[in-house]
């Protein structure tokens, strides 16, 4: 059986820029996506914690060391600069592998820094 679980996540982000006028995505600083293994162009869902907007949209990797999170495209009339944010990503694994796998998730400060890295443990040691 393959399940569907959280790989990584940027919490408490903090929008600096909506561009309404941009094809669509959402623009990320890179070192926080090299950080929790995010790509670009990868699927992510992007929960606002603000207004409780959710979307589903794909990353574009933003200049490193900058703290930019820009919602582009239709997404900037449901996030504001200022909005704070959950990005997540999500991976599907076959069950045989669960033992394994370990979400990475950064805590984020008001510039966008991460103040905490965290490694989830592997869902097994739930079951």
């Amino acid at each position: 059986m393959i399940r569907t679980m959280m790989n990584a996540k940027i919490h408490r982000a903090t929008v600096t820029e909506a561009n309404l006028n941009y094809v669509g995505s959402i623009t990320i600083d890179s070192t926080l996506l090299k950080r929790v293994g995010i790509l670009p162009h990868e699927k992510v869902q992007v929960v606002n914690n603000n207004n409780g907007e959710r979307i589903e949209t794909y990353v574009i990797s933003g200049e490193p060391d900058s703290g930019v999170i820009c919602l582009n495209g239709a997404a900037a009339r449901k996030f504001q600069p200022g909005d704070q944010i959950i990005i997540i990503s999500y991976v599907q694994v076959d069950e045989k592998e669960l033992g394994e796998h370990r979400p990475s998730i950064a805590i984020l400060n008001e510039k966008n820094q991460i103040e905490q890295q965290l490694e989830e443990e592997p869902p097994l040691t739930i079951l």
